[in-house]
C-alpha cells in the first residue's frame, strides 16, 4: 500500500537530515496518513479510505465526502476517489429513476 492520500494525492517527500556539524544525510517527510471510515449519505454506508489530516479537513469542510466528490472536478481526484465517485452516481441516478 502506497504512502499517498486517496483524496489529496499528498505524497511522500525526500530531503536531508542536517547535522550540526553540516553532515547531510537522506530522509524522508511521510504524510500523516490517517484509516477512516467517512458515512456517505447517498451510498447509506461508511466509506474506508487512507487519508491524510489535511484531506480530512478538506472533505468536512466542503460537507461531507458526498459533497466534496460530487463538486470536486474528475481530473482532481486520485483513481480511488474516482471509484467511490462513480458508486455515488451510479447509486443516485438509481434512486432517481425509482421515484420517477
Amino acid at each position: 500500500m502506497s504512502r499517498r492520500c486517496q483524496i489529496t494525492g499528498k505524497g511522500v517527500l525526500t530531503g536531508n537530515n542536517v547535522s550540526h556539524a553540516n553532515n547531510k544525510s537522506r530522509r524522508r517527510f511521510l504524510p500523516n496518513l490517517q484509516e477512516t471510515s467517512l458515512l456517505s449519505d447517498i451510498l447509506g454506508a461508511p466509506v474506508r479510505l487512507r487519508l491524510s489530516t489535511n484531506g480530512i479537513r478538506t472533505v468536512e469542510h466542503n460537507g461531507g465526502l458526498d459533497a466534496f466528490l460530487l463538486s470536486t472536478p474528475n481530473r482532481k481526484l486520485t483513481p480511488e476517489a474516482m471509484t467511490v465517485k462513480r458508486r455515488i452516481l451510479r447509486v443516485q441516478v438509481r434512486k432517481a429513476a425509482a421515484a420517477a
